[in-house]
C-alpha cells in the first residue's frame, strides 16, 4: 500500500479495495520502523490520523467521494494545528501549541485528508539543506549521508521515503522545489497569494508561499486543489478562480512554446545536470513542443537582492518572538532587557541569528536605501525580464538547482555557497510566479530535477507539462533503495 500514489489511493478507496483505517495503521507503523533513519518527522498525531481516517471511512459509506477524502499527507511544521505542536523546527516554539488551524489545515481536513504528523524543516524555513533544524539534520533517503534539501526537507524525505504519499510544504526561495530536485519528487510552488498564509508561520511574507511535494504532477494537481483559493483571512491572498488542476493534465503540448534562459547555462551548472535539461527538452520537443533561447539579464542579481529582502522581513517577522507572550523564556532573567536577549538568545539557532542581524542592518537608518531600497529595484527589474519573457514563450524550462544533493555538513562552514545553491529558484519568488520541479534523471545516484516556470496562475500548465513529461519518462517511479 505505502507504494501508491494520492490518484491511486483515492482510486481505491472508491473501489473500497481498502479502508482509510487500513492505509493509515500500514503507514504509521512504517513511519515507526523507518523514520529514525531519516528524522523526518517532529511530530506524530497517531490519535488523530486513526480518528480522521474513521471519520473519512464513514463518510464514504455515506456515498460521499473525494480524491482526498480519507487520503494520508503530512505538515510541513510551521502550518499551526490546533492541539498539535507547531515548532518551526526551533527550540523558540519547542512548547508552542498551537490555538486554532492555519486556513491550509482546515482545508484539507475538510476535504477528508489524514494528517499523520508535522515534518521536519529548516528552523523557521531558513536553510537549504534541512541541517538547522532544532531536532536534528533530516537525511536524504537516495543517500543517508546527503542532505535532503531545504527548507522542506522532512516532507520531500517522508514522501520519497514512501512513508506517505504527498505533503504540504513551503516555498520562499525555492524550499518546495529545490527538496524535490534532491528527492526525485514533483514540487509545485504556486503564485504568490493562491494559496493562503493565514495560519503560516512567516518568514519572509512578501515572499513565503504553501504548495504541495508529491511523487507526481498527478497528486500534486490533487494537493492543490484542496490548498488553493481566496481567503478572507489572508490581506495577500489573490480572489481568483480556482480551477480544476486534474482536468486540464492530459492537454496536448503540441505548439507550446518553452523558453530555455542562457543565463541557466554557466559555469556554475554541473555539466552532467546540463546535459539531463537537454535530454528533457528534447523529450519535450518529441511531445510537440517548441524551444527557444531566451535571455533573464538581470538573474545575476536576484541572490544578493533576495538575501537582502528576506532576512529584512525575517527580522521584523520574528520580532514577535520575545520570550514575554509565548514560546521559549530564560530561566531566571535578571530585567527585561536580559529576558528579552537570553530567551532570544537561547531560542534562535545560529543561522537564524545571523539572517535576523543581517536583516536588522539592512533596514536600519542609514542604510535603508542602500540595500533594502536597492534590492527592492532589482525585483522589479527581475519581474520585467519574465514579463518580457512571457511575451515570446509559454514556459520557461531550466534547471532546479546548479548541483545534486551535497554531503551532510558540507557547507555548513560556508553559508554563502548554501545559498548560492538557491541561484535558479528564488527568482520566482522574488516575482511572486509559479515554478514547478520534477524528476529528470540522477547523477552519481541522486536525483536530479529540472524546473518550470509560467505566468501568474497557470499552475495548470505546469502540471500539464509535467504530467505529460511524466507519462513518457520513468524517472518520478524510481524508488531508493531500502524504502
Amino acid at each position: 500500500m505505502h507504494q501508491l500514489t494520492l490518484a491511486e489511493i483515492a482510486r481505491g478507496l472508491a473501489d473500497k479495495k481498502f479502508s482509510s483505517e487500513e492505509l493509515t495503521k500500514v503507514l504509521l507503523a512504517r513511519i515507526a520502523q523507518l523514520d529514525p533513519q531519516l528524522n523526518s518527522f517532529i511530530s506524530l498525531t497517531e490519535d488523530l490520523a486513526l480518528q480522521q481516517a474513521k471519520a473519512a471511512d464513514a463518510r464514504r459509506a455515506t456515498g460521499e467521494s473525494g480524491a482526498l477524502l480519507g487520503a494520508p499527507i503530512a505538515h510541513k511544521d510551521l502550518f499551526c494545528t490546533q492541539g498539535i505542536r507547531t515548532s518551526c523546527g526551533s527550540k523558540m516554539l519547542d512548547n508552542f501549541k498551537a490555538p486554532y488551524d492555519a486556513t491550509v489545515v482546515a482545508k484539507l481536513a475538510e476535504a477528508g485528508a489524514v494528517t499523520l504528523g508535522k515534518t521536519n524543516m529548516d528552523e523557521f524555513a531558513m536553510g537549504s539543506a534541512n541541517e538547522s533544524s532544532y531536532y536534528g539534520a533530516v537525511k536524504n533517503p537516495w543517500n543517508l549521508e546527503h542532505v535532503p534539501g531545504g527548507s522542506s526537507g522532512g516532507s520531500a524525505a517522508a514522501v520519497a521515503a514512501r512513508l506517505l504519499p504527498a505533503a504540504t510544504a513551503t516555498d520562499t526561495g525555492g524550499s518546495i522545489r529545490q527538496p524535490a530536485a534532491f528527492t526525485n519528487l514533483t514540487g509545485l510552488k504556486p503564485t504568490y497569494g493562491r494559496v493562503s498564509r493565514w495560519g503560516m508561520i512567516a518568514y519572509a511574507s512578501s515572499l513565503d508561499q504553501g504548495g504541495p511535494l508529491a511523487r507526481t504532477a498527478e497528486d500534486c494537481a490533487i494537493l492543490l486543489q484542496g490548498m488553493a483559493g481566496f481567503d478572507p483571512k489572508d490581506s495577500t491572498s489573490i480572489d481568483e478562480p480556482v480551477p480544476d488542476y486534474s482536468a486540464s493534465l492530459n492537454g496536448s503540448l503540441q505548439g507550446l512554446r518553452i523558453g530555455v534562459p542562457k543565463e541557466y547555462f554557466s559555469a556554475g551548472l554541473d555539466p552532467r545536470i546540463a546535459e539531463l535539461i537537454h535530454n528533457s527538452v528534447k523529450e519535450l520537443e518529441k511531445l510537440g513542443a517548441v524551444v527557444k533561447e531566451i535571455s533573464l539579464p538581470n538573474m545575476q542579481h536576484a541572490i544578493p537582492a533576495y538575501y537582502v529582502i528576506a532576512p529584512a522581513e525575517a527580522s521584523s517577522n520574528l520580532s514577535r518572538f520575545d520570550g514575554v507572550r509565548f514560546g521559549y523564556r530564560c530561566e531566571d532573567p535578571k530585567d527585561l532587557t536580559d529576558l528579552y536577549k537570553r530567551s532570544r538568545g537561547e531560542g534562535f539557532g545560529p543561522e537564524v541569528q545571523r539572517r535576523i542581524m543581517v536583516g536588522a542592518y539592512a533596514l536600519s537608518a542609514g542604510y535603508y536605501d542602500a540595500y533594502y531600497l536597492k534590492a527592492q529595484k532589482i525585483r522589479r527589474l527581475v519581474k520585467n525580464d519574465f514579463m518580457a519573457a512571457f511575451n515570446e514563450v509559454d514556459i520557461i524550462l531550466g534547471p532546479t538547482t546548479p548541483n545534486p544533493a551535497w554531503k551532510l555538513g558540507a557547507k555548513n562552514s560556508d553559508p554563502v555557497a548554501a545559498y548560492l545553491e538557491d541561484v535558479y529558484t528564488i527568482t520566482a519568488n522574488l516575482a511572486g510566479l509559479p515554478g514547478l520541479s520534477m524528476p529528470a534523471g540522477f547523477v552519481d545516484g541522486l536525483p536530479v530535477g529540472v524546473q518550470l516556470l509560467a505566468p501568474y496562475f497557470q499552475e495548470g500548465r505546469l502540471l500539464n507539462v509535467a504530467h505529460q513529461y511524466q507519462l513518457n519518462t520513468d524517472w518520478h517511479t524510481r524508488t531508493p533503495t531500502g524504502f
